[in-house]
């Protein structure tokens, strides 16, 4: 097979008058060589010389399998096999990196895709450090922006636990005033439990959140987070912009800076794609929003259900709180309302803690344990060793036997 250099020097000699026989004396190669060439014309693609492909009648079956989403290749050679069609991987592998270039492509690319007034909300976090009265601590960043208006609401949280999420939430709904029609979700853990088919399962306490408030969940899809690209933007530009400083006396004085960022610097804005400021578009965005009225707010009463521990205790928060030794193992429920948690089993109340303040507290109440300590108290004690060792005569007496 010529190179395309020695292709180019008999056009080349060609095109100078040589003949064939002058030619292929020239560069060295059999003369039907130079005449095929020569007949073929300069220009011409070259010739396929490979064996023929085993899979060519086969590549729309193959593509079709492949976006449908079997996108490992020896998962695919397993089914040709099945087929009746044996094939190496590294066969499959050259069919379908067409199809999987082709795919990465469309994975790549997203439609820009605009939401009426009030109709979607977005939320993310993100994590920046900065120095906090000359410490360097990790803060985490809660963003909820809203998809026709841009306007965004930003808040600093402890963690990425559920209760960070709503509660960031919750302060979203009450400084937009209202609430949109769907929140748009990625897959953390605390929103999203796992994915069924098609369909997300959302988190219980996530969906009873959104339930309160009359609110519907959306989750991206999984790898899609491009989904709630409002967000994300929001989330880079508070990481770069809100947070440019670095530096803050407290934790106080950040959340202050944020609340004069918001209303100074991220709402009066004009907005890269929009064109507007997010705060006249909000003008428009309000009225749709479903009004809060008298609503309660959903974490005033915070629900959950715990196992109790072998050391008759319940986890919330990485605090523990004891309830009655009989519940060991049972689950129960726990409610956090107003500062006081109570213990709930069979809906009757079994326990009831004022919430510890900080972390991995133990709070325990002695009642829990009065059944128990009694009956280990009033249990038939062990004969002690010195009762145990009688002398010999004691026994020799009784059976009637000699000494030694």
């Amino acid at each position: 097979m010529l190179d395309e250099r020695e292709v180019q020097g008999i056009f080349g000699l060609r095109r100078r008058g040589w003949h064939v026989k002058a030619i292929a004396r020239e560069l060295g190669v059999a003369r039907n060589t130079v005449r095929a060439w020569v007949r073929r014309g300069e220009g011409a693609p070259r010739p396929w010389t490979g064996r023929p492909r085993v899979l060519e009648t086969h590549e729309a079956w193959v593509r079709e399998r492949y976006l449908a989403g079997v996108r490992n290749g020896d998962v695919l050679r397993q089914e040709l096999v099945e087929r009746g069609i044996e094939v190496s991987l590294r066969t499959v592998e050259r069919c379908i990196k067409p199809v999987r270039e082709e795919a990465a492509a469309l994975d790549r690319a997203s439609v820009r895709f605009e939401t009426a007034p009030g109709q979607q909300m977005q939320i993310d976090f993100g994590e920046k450090w900065v120095d906090i009265g000359g410490e360097r601590a990790k803060a985490f960043v809660f963003v909820a922006t809203l998809g026709y208006s841009r306007r965004s609401f930003v808040r600093v949280c402890a963690g990425l636990r559920q209760r960070h999420w709503l509660a960031g939430l919750d302060g979203a709904l009450r400084h937009f005033g209202g609430v949109p029609q769907t929140c748009l979700v990625d897959n953390a853990k605390a929103l999203v439990v796992r994915w069924q088919g098609d369909r997300p399962i959302f988190h219980p306490e996530f969906e009873a959140f959104c339930r309160h408030w009359g609110m519907t969940p959306r989750a991206c899809r999984p790898y899609r987070a491009r989904t709630k690209g409002k967000v994300e933007r929001s989330v880079g530009y508070g990481k770069s912009n809100a947070l440019g400083r670095l530096s803050f006396v407290s934790w106080e004085a950040l959340e202050g800076h944020l609340v004069w960022w918001m209303r100074e610097v991220a709402d009066v804005r004009v907005h890269g794609t929009t064109h507007e400021r997010p705060i006249d578009r909000f003008a428009r965005e309000a009225a749709a929003l479903r009004p809060l009225g008298e609503h309660p707010a959903y974490l005033h009463v915070r629900r959950f259900d715990r196992r109790v521990t072998g050391d008759c205790r319940i986890e919330l928060d990485t605090n523990r709180y004891s309830v009655p030794y009989h519940l060991v193992g049972r689950t129960v429920e726990v409610r956090l309302e107003a500062g006081e948690l109570t213990v709930r089993y069979r809906q009757e109340v079994v326990a009831t803690h004022a919430v510890a303040a900080g972390r991995h507290v133990v709070v325990e109440d002695p009642c829990h344990l009065d059944g128990l300590v009694r009956r280990r108290i009033h249990a038939s004690p062990v004969p002690s060793s010195s009762e145990l060792a009688r002398p010999l005569e004691d026994y020799e007496a009784v059976v009637g036997g000699a000494s030694w």
